[in-house]
């Protein structure tokens, strides 16, 4: 797909196996997270996970929702700080505390996840009715919960294990252990892959029109939907 709009929201035209063309902008994912640990237990915390998620689901009062794809945020090094200060020149409310912060990164990936969607709906022409979530990011419930939310449509989380997986298939099928399209052989194996179905809550927004500015975001009142746990 070759359209000036295309170009302008950074999306490309990746080739894949049997000539197949998957239209791609990429994001920024889960980094920002696992940054922000790596720069807390640096400093001496113990940082347990799913602690830290519960702790983010629980959080009541609002969060800075920022622009998790600046460029600020692509190198290693002190995330909390870069976000606070993000936050500073942004005039967006600054985290007071580890769940603060973690709440604010899963709410600005999802806003991002949701934006980019849309834009690849509507620069497609395609009408899209769920969202897949695969990989290590699928086991995390809360950004699945808030992603559904911000967009507005039902998310499908798993398999955790997709690109192993779509690795696997091609190897056996050279080998000819299985036959026919990756397609008809990813379905019939479709029961053995476990998913999760996720879906908006009542008090989900709906899907983002355009594209919007990406320089600056609005904070988001969790308190206006009940507390998400891990």
């Amino acid at each position: 797909m070759l359209s000036t709009a295309g170009r302008a929201a950074n999306f490309t035209n990746e080739g894949g196996v049997d000539g197949q063309v998957r239209y791609l902008h990429n994001v920024m994912g889960l980094w920002l997270l696992s940054e922000s640990i790596r720069t807390w237990e640096h400093a001496g915390e113990t940082i347990v996970l799913a602690d830290l998620l519960r702790a983010a689901g629980e959080v009541t009062g609002p969060v800075a929702v920022f622009d998790a794809d600046d460029q600020r945020f692509l190198a290693p090094g002190d995330m909390p700080a870069r976000i606070r200060d993000y936050c500073v020149e942004h005039d967006l409310r600054v985290p007071r505390s580890n769940a603060e912060l973690v709440r604010s990164i899963l709410e600005s990936l999802a806003d991002a996840f949701a934006r980019g969607v849309e834009q690849a709906g509507v620069l497609s022409g395609k009408n899209v009715r769920v969202v897949h979530i695969v990989g290590g990011g699928s086991q995390n419930r809360l950004l699945c919960q808030l992603t559904a939310d911000r967009i507005g449509l039902p998310v499908l989380a798993g398999p955790v294990e997709a690109t192993a997986i779509g690795n696997v298939l091609v190897q056996a099928r050279a080998q000819g252990l299985v036959t026919g399209s990756l397609e008809e052989a990813a379905g019939a194996r479709r029961p053995q892959l476990r998913a999760r179905s996720v879906h908006a809550g009542p008090d989900s927004r709906q899907p983002l029109a355009g594209t919007g500015n990406r320089g600056n975001r609005k904070e988001r009142p969790a308190h206006t939907r009940r507390p998400l746990l891990f």
